[in-house]
């Protein structure tokens, strides 16, 4: 019986390139990487042949791999297509450490992504990925990539090795390109729930982006707010049991016996005529942040009708006797040891002060 003979396997109908690409990241490479090891334009573009090894995934960007491309493979792809130089400066070679991203940032709902939102569509599910460029750039939306310009770039953070736009600007920018009521209330949601930001930012860049009025976004900032509200008070309640405050009447309203309202605080101990009032007022446009005011309580009126009335309650209490304490959300959430020791400090020094008017104590 004649055995049979093993068949040898074909040969590739395009060779692979002799060059090394391990280091690529995802498989994915622009035309001027490809240069810079050695790699021509004729090389690349037998490679991209119908059959071949290789296809375009962008202009001037190349997955180095037949069949689709990943979630990431795409996000690279993105970056490296608005990352790209001007034409001016293409013949000058990327350097070996140059990832080809330049200033360009991930944005919008693939940003939120990989900042972990759960209410973000996954890489691998996203229709379109929106990359941060200049306002400068010449660059055009192409394919699955979105082009959002920008007159200022924000400090881009690094997550899955790849330049993020900070949660603010990623929210505004997912914010602008969907239309449904529920998915913007669900994204805006999340982001204070889970901690992600304050929603006086997340306002602040709404207001920038100039989709404040749109139907789908007012009823979601209304919504924004009262969660950043609820958040802030949770965390001003942890602080004062996790770092032994005296435990104080929480929510009340304050008022001179038979006289006028002198306005509710979140926090009070009568005892001692110490007040806390937590800053949740949504952002007036054009004023100044209250931790930016350098400690000026005048500062801003003008420019801000909630700042003053808020200024002179705090006056009106504090001619009374009483000490209030501003905290804000983003302190308690980014230094809530140091508000402790603020609030503490405020405490032990009441007991040196002259007694306080006596004011009624109501439920808020």
């Amino acid at each position: 019986m004649t055995q049979n003979t093993p068949l040898s396997p074909l040969p590739p109908l395009f060779p692979r390139p002799a060059h090394p690409f391990q280091d690529a990241p995802h498989r994915v490479l622009s035309a001027a990487q490809l240069r810079a090891r050695g790699v021509s334009a004729a090389q690349t573009s037998a490679q991209c042949l119908p059959g071949g090894p290789w296809q375009p995934l962008l202009p001037g960007v190349y997955l180095l791999h037949a069949g689709p491309p990943s979630g990431q493979e795409r996000l690279h792809g993105a970056l490296l297509y608005a990352g790209r130089p001007p034409a001016s400066s293409r013949r000058t070679p990327p350097a070996p450490s140059d990832d080809g991203f330049g200033e360009a940032m991930v944005t919008g709902l693939a940003a939120l992504a990989l900042h972990g939102f759960a209410s973000a569509p996954g890489l691998e599910a996203l229709h379109r990925v929106d990359v941060l460029v200049p306002r400068t750039r010449r660059l055009r939306s192409t394919r699955y990539v979105e082009v959002v310009r920008a007159a200022a770039l924000p400090p881009p953070v690094r997550l899955a090795g790849v330049p993020v736009a900070p949660v603010e600007r990623a929210l505004a920018d997912a914010v602008a390109g969907a239309g449904d009521a529920a998915d913007v209330r669900r994204l805006l949601t999340e982001a204070v729930r889970a901690g992600h930001c304050e929603p006086g930012a997340v306002v602040r860049e709404l207001s920038a982006a100039k989709v404040l009025g749109r139907p789908a976004v007012v009823g979601a900032v209304d919504a924004l707010l009262a969660e950043g509200r609820a958040a802030a008070e949770g965390r001003l309640y942890a602080m004062v049991r996790e770092h032994g405050l005296p435990e104080p009447l929480w929510n009340v309203e304050l008022r001179l016996p038979g006289g006028p309202e002198l306005g509710g605080v979140d926090a009070y101990w009568p005892d001692l005529a110490v007040a806390v009032e937590l800053d949740t007022r949504a952002p007036r446009f054009g004023a100044p942040e209250p931790e930016r005011r350098g400690g000026n309580r005048g500062a801003g009126r003008t420019e801000d009708p909630q700042w003053s009335a808020y200024a002179a309650k705090r006056e009106r209490l504090e001619r009374l006797g009483i000490t209030v304490v501003h905290l804000t959300p983003r302190k308690l959430r980014e230094a809530t040891e140091q508000q402790a020791t603020v609030v503490r400090t405020a405490l032990m020094a009441a007991g040196d002060q002259e007694p306080a008017a006596y004011v009624m104590v109501l439920p808020r």
